[in-house]
């Protein structure tokens, strides 16, 4: 189901070259299929005021190119991760919405930029080291649950998938650092990276105070009684619970939990409960994109990342109704499934 057993011709496959182990895995067994490997470290943006790794990682993915004997280039993807990712981002975040830029960065980078670069250098396939499978087009979830990264690859068209290789898609965590030890691979003990790619171990407050003016504002209650302080409402997301100070609890009260937002009042409103007297069973999305052939039915989604799949009906390409209330942060993406097929999805942009 990732790629065929036996390469009759042999097939060259551009590899994107994180300095991480995981893509330095995937470069391995792909030579070891037979493929002609070339190694890609994509370089991308990353503000000036902050530390950067990206020498370290590109020396990383130098080495791991050097232990297998592959050809290595850099590409300067900067420009379009800055406008298409970073800004995009910073943009949602002033109207206060809370947007996935690891779902964009696949889009316009990983399998936009570096994919058509490849093909221009005449590469049958590319490869990362997502973990995740594909097959004819079609995404499905990987073997390891805990590492499934499907859910950040729905905007992937499909004509990209199929011409898309995921070598560590039948692999678990586990058994990668194993391989990446037997082969001797100079970065088998490396730490995976950790938060948003160009952020690293900076926070978001931190990151968007440089573009944003952020402003101390009132937390409230469901009744609109003040309760508390937060560090602006930009930062928080729709079902959060920690960042903000309210009142002193009672030992019989639970911890609040963040149900709506107006950024123009700059107010968050907690609630004792997820879910508010306006959570909704109906969600409207927006630059919806399905994988395959899709029609109207009754689905499993997900709005975070390994979020436990909640139960969900497509009445259109872009009309949901919920199995059961819940309140769904703006901006964020809503990934569907059938079974282990990830089917595409939206951007959430309303909850009735």
């Amino acid at each position: 189901m990732v790629y065929s057993s036996l390469v009759k011709e042999k097939k060259k496959v551009y590899v994107g070259l994180s300095g991480g182990v995981d893509s330095a895995v995937s470069a391995a067994l792909l030579q070891e299929k037979g493929y002609e490997v070339v190694g890609v470290f994509i370089k991308t943006w990353h503000p000036d005021f902050f530390p950067c790794t990206e020498s370290e990682d590109r020396l990383s993915a130098m080495r791991v190119a050097v232990r297998l004997g592959i050809p290595f280039t850099t590409l300067d993807l900067s420009d379009t991760y800055r406008r298409e990712v970073a800004e995009e981002m910073i943009g949602e975040y002033k109207k206060g919405r809370t947007p996935n830029p690891d779902v964009l960065c696949n889009k316009s980078v990983k399998f936009g930029g570096f994919y058509d670069f490849a093909v221009s250098e005449g590469a049958d396939y590319i490869a990362t080291g997502h973990y995740a499978r594909t097959e004819n087009g079609l995404l499905f979830t990987g073997k390891d649950s805990a590492k499934d990264q499907s859910y950040f690859l729905w905007m992937v068209p499909s004509s990209v998938l199929s011409r898309t290789l995921f070598p560590l898609g039948l692999l678990t965590k586990g058994e990668v650092r194993a391989r990446a030890r037997a082969l001797g691979l100079p970065n088998a003990a490396r730490p995976d990276s950790q938060g948003i790619c160009f952020l690293g171990d900076i926070s978001m407050k931190d990151f968007l105070s440089h573009y944003i003016e952020l402003k101390d504002g009132d937390v409230l209650d469901e009744k609109g009684s003040v309760i508390g302080r937060h560090k602006g409402s930009i930062l928080y997301t729709i079902g959060e619970r920690h960042g903000f100070e309210i009142s002193p609890l009672s030992p019989h009260e639970h911890s609040r939990y963040v149900v709506a937002k107006d950024v123009g009042r700059n107010t968050l409103t907690v609630s004792s409960s997820p879910l508010s007297d306006k959570s909704g069973g109906e969600i409207v999305l927006s630059r919806t994109q399905w994988i395959g052939e899709v029609t109207p039915g009754t689905y499993k989604a997900r709005f975070r990342y390994r979020q436990p799949l909640i139960d969900v009906r497509l009445g259109s390409s872009s009309t949901v109704h919920l199995g059961s209330p819940a309140t769904l942060p703006v901006g964020q993406s809503l990934v569907f499934y059938d079974k282990e097929r990830c089917l595409g999805g939206g951007i959430v942009d309303e909850s009735h």
